[in-house]
């Protein structure tokens, strides 16, 4: 993904996020990891990935 693409995908998270209203955003993000999920080849870097965002989030 070039810079420009992951601005542009950002863009529009944020967008979608205020346009679903903070009772509804994480729904939102719920159904989006779902579906990035579901298009991974394998569970083991889903696993990692939800490791590392955890204990960023656990860091904060």
């Amino acid at each position: 993904m070039t810079e420009a693409d992951l601005d542009r995908s950002y863009t529009a998270l944020c967008r979608a996020l205020g346009d679903v209203g903070p009772q509804r955003s994480e729904m939102l993000l719920a159904m989006v990891a779902l579906a990035l999920i579901a298009r991974q080849d394998s569970a083991g870097d889903v696993l990692a990935l939800l490791e590392r965002s955890r204990e960023r989030c656990l860091q904060e």
